[in-house]
């Protein structure tokens, strides 16, 4: 057998691989068999993670009601990545095979409040004037369940922190339509990118998925994350 190499300057070349390197190979995957993967979100920030990480997996966008009367921070974002994770779960129909769904739920915290996605421009812009000069949480939970019925939850805190920021240019972000469907009314990959003078904690948890923690919680899931089980 031969595995597809690169030299330095890109050029691929084919390297016979060894029995032993083979028989590893074919041992790991016997051990942890396909798992089809489903993520429960219409977030593309979400799907762009994931795909970045090679995973194959299907989007399935879970439709539940988000509103909560919780009002601890981890409670409501695990609460709502489990009940995503259940609703596209019940709605697959059962071929036999092992799948895995996955819900995510992110919120931004400043002080004692929980600041959701904007439902106007003029929302967006109170929220981003509360953010400036200030640091705030944000929390996401992520939940897996498998379909034998197993399933498991973890969430992160990350802090973020925002520099003082001009109404001229909240206006202007506002305009751009990026807030509106996004919690706390910003995108910290985007043009909100210049906002932010320090982050604690894990970047793409702000973004909308812890990455390290969740390449762990798939593993833990038998699911093959950047070539290990």
């Amino acid at each position: 057998m031969l595995e597809r190499m690169a030299d330095d300057m890109g050029n691929e070349f084919a390297v016979p691989l060894t029995k032993s390197d083979w028989l590893l190979d074919v041992e790991t995957r016997a051990n942890h068999p396909v798992v089809r993967l489903v993520l429960a979100s219409g977030s593309p920030r979400r799907r762009e993670l994931l795909q970045l990480l090679g995973l194959e997996f299907e989007v399935i966008p879970a439709d539940i009601d988000e509103r909560t009367t919780l009002s601890d921070p981890v409670e409501v974002v695990v609460g709502l990545a489990q009940a995503k994770a259940q609703a596209v779960a019940q709605s697959l129909p059962d071929d036999g095979g092992r799948c895995l769904v996955l819900g995510a739920d992110t919120i931004v915290v400043l002080g004692d409040k929980i600041l959701g996605k904007p439902e106007s421009r003029e929302e967006a812009f109170q929220m981003l004037t509360r953010l400036s000069g200030r640091s705030h949480k944000v929390y996401t939970g992520v939940s897996v369940l498998d379909s034998a019925g197993s399933g498991e939850s973890i969430w992160c805190e990350s802090q973020v922190f925002f520099r003082v920021l001009e109404e001229r240019e909240i206006r202007y972000y506002v305009s751009t339509d990026e807030p509106m469907d996004k919690a706390g009314a910003y995108a910290l990959q985007g043009i909100a990118s210049g906002f932010v003078e320090k982050v604690d904690g894990c970047y793409t948890n702000i973004i909308g998925l812890p990455v390290p923690d969740t390449i762990s919680l798939l593993r833990r899931h038998d699911v093959r994350v950047l070539g290990m089980p």
